[in-house]
């Protein structure tokens, strides 16, 4: 079975690494993973490219070829460039070895050349041909251009929206489907809404404040999204439980929510009819996670100021 392997950002590595290994058990349940560091590995049957494509902190991704026990490379290693005409060499160096890096991928670069008829090129190559070094083994891999779908564009912001990193990652732990609908409550600009649909997942949004259904409907327009938008508020769940597979959502809080009712209040009616047997991922200031009480598998804490830590809660 062909094993794929995914650099990371370092950033939210916890939350990188578990978005990763949701993404590839939500399309193939038996893949196995290994990790090492920020590289994850995953053997499936899913190609790493429809992977890559709904992950937010991929660095690099690619396909292995063969693990390594040392440099030595020979002519069937290079079987994938028959039909490339450029190439480029990439050391990843996650060891605690020291490698001139530079003059490792030209010596490589230099030995490609003899067993094939591709040329180097560093910009936009055909292949790009992957050394990765870590402590523990080697991995010798590649990967093909492809198109990277482009961001969805935003054009009204508030400073108090979501982040989309963290959205797309909520949207993927919780391990929502393409042609599935997901639900965000407190919809606000709509950045769930607009992360779902480049997704291909189907999306709904509620919001009380018709001047934030507004902001939402010109960004999902921008982009020639369809996701449904509702002036209410969460009450209107209770109505529509049928037609959605999963919630994401950021609760507000403080100067964050513009409702006059006290945000605890608020909190525990949420609570109070938050669907069962539905994916569930919610962000929420942290101490607020103890009056939630849904027992999540996952938590993330996300570190923002020295007056504000916010919990992700995956259920």
């Amino acid at each position: 079975m062909p094993e794929s392997f995914f650099i990371l950002s370092k950033d939210y590595l916890e939350i990188a690494i578990d978005e990763i290994i949701s993404i590839a058990k939500t399309y193939d349940r038996f893949a196995k993973v290994q990790i090492i560091s920020n590289l994850v590995i995953i053997q499936s049957k899913t190609n790493w490219k429809e992977i890559a494509n709904r992950a937010t902190f991929v660095k690099i991704s690619g396909q292995i070829l063969r693990k390594m026990s040392g440099l030595f490379l020979d002519e069937e290693n290079f079987e994938v460039l028959k039909n490339a005409k450029t190439f480029v060499c990439r050391i990843i160096n996650l060891s605690s070895n020291n490698f001139n890096i530079p003059e490792l991928e030209k010596a490589m670069g230099d030995m490609i050349t003899k067993f094939s008829k591709a040329q180097v090129s560093l910009e936009n190559p055909d292949i790009s041909i992957y050394l990765i070094f870590t402590d523990q083994e080697n991995f010798f891999g590649f990967s093909k251009r492809y198109e990277i779908k482009s961001r969805p564009k935003k054009i009204k912001k508030h400073p108090h929206e979501l982040d989309w990193k963290l959205t797309r990652a909520m949207i993927n732990l919780a391990g929502l489907k393409e042609g599935e609908t997901v639900c965000d409550p407190f919809c606000g600009t709509g950045t769930t809404l607009l992360e779902a649909e480049s997704m291909g997942i189907h999306a709904i949004g509620l919001d009380f404040d018709e001047k934030m259904c507004k902001i939402s409907k010109e960004n999902l327009d921008a982009n020639q999204y369809n996701s449904k938008i509702i002036k209410s508020d969460f009450s209107q769940l209770t109505k529509m439980i049928n037609e959605f597979d999963g919630i994401v959502t950021d609760l507000p809080y403080g100067t964050a929510s513009k409702s006059s009712e006290n945000p605890e209040e608020l909190l525990k009616k949420f609570v109070s009819i938050l669907p069962k047997r539905k994916k569930i991922g919610i962000m929420c200031k942290k101490g607020f996670e103890k009056k939630l009480k849904i027992n999540p598998i996952k938590k993330y804490e996300i570190y923002r100021h020295k007056s504000l830590t916010r919990i992700i809660l995956i259920k």
